[in-house]
């Protein structure tokens, strides 16, 4: 008897990382639960990978709690019982000191990247222990989390919170057969960018000229070779830079007398 494809979970579908997961793991035949705020964009994708895989496009925002309450508790039986859950969704909003910062922008980075992680992570997790041995969870964190650097502020602070969470909820599920890993990638070219500069092209262009950074398709590659590792393996963290990228000096700033 032919056993069931695997099905994975990606919030925050529509773009960047969450796209190509999505494209890669329907090329390897898994069934796929794919979120994301943008209908038209979402829907765009179902149809392109429903030739290759059956895809659940689930149109909601990860901060709206009882939205995502009532899509899992709607999934179908077919998507019911899930190998892998990839928090994928997350954004960075602007490089302003704390000092002078935009409170709504950290309040949207709060919700987004702590809280709608919090709720996909929760709600999900009895359908991930169900599967049992092999179950995956890949929360995408950030370099920033470990590393400080001017403007990320709430930022680095949120991804701080994905590396610890990430880290206890392997204590937690000691015994379940389920495994956690945060993927922490640095610099990497995608619409994230263009987020955070809210739309400015030319911030864009100019982070990754002449870098040769990371790509979308190596954040997916990364997280499909973690979710298939043998079921006895945890790869508790994983950071990842491209070659051009590595850590600054300390700063020292001499202060007036």
């Amino acid at each position: 008897m032919t056993s069931p494809a695997p099905t994975v979970f990606i919030t925050g579908a529509t773009s960047g990382f969450g796209q190509a997961c999505a494209r890669r793991f329907a090329a390897a035949g898994w069934q796929l639960v794919i979120t994301g705020r943008r209908a038209e964009r979402l829907e765009a994708l179902a149809h392109e990978l429903s030739a290759q895989t059956q895809v659940l496009p689930l149109v909601l925002d990860v901060r709206d709690r009882a939205a995502m309450q009532s899509a899992v508790d709607g999934l179908p039986p077919a998507f019911d019982r899930l190998r892998g859950l990839v928090n994928n969704a997350g954004l960075a909003l602007g490089l302003s000191p704390a000092q002078t910062c935009d409170l709504d922008e950290w309040d949207t980075m709060v919700d987004t990247n702590v809280k709608g992680l919090m709720y996909a992570t929760r709600m999900l997790l009895p359908r991930l222990i169900a599967h049992g041995s092999g179950a995956s969870i890949v929360n995408v964190g950030s370099v920033a989390g470990k590393w400080p650097y001017a403007g990320g502020n709430v930022y680095g602070g949120t991804k701080a919170f994905v590396r610890q969470f990430s880290h206890n909820l392997r204590c937690d599920l000691a015994g379940t057969g389920v495994r956690v890993t945060d993927l922490e990638p640095g610099l990497c070219e995608s619409e994230f960018t263009l987020v955070r500069f809210h739309g400015d092209q030319a911030r864009y262009d100019s982070t990754y000229a002449g870098a040769n950074p990371l790509q979308p398709h190596d954040i997916a590659e990364t997280i499909f070779w973690l979710m298939t590792q043998p079921a006895h393996i945890n790869v508790n963290s994983l950071e990842i830079m491209p070659v051009s990228q590595s850590w600054a000096g300390m700063a020292v700033q001499h202060q007036p007398q």
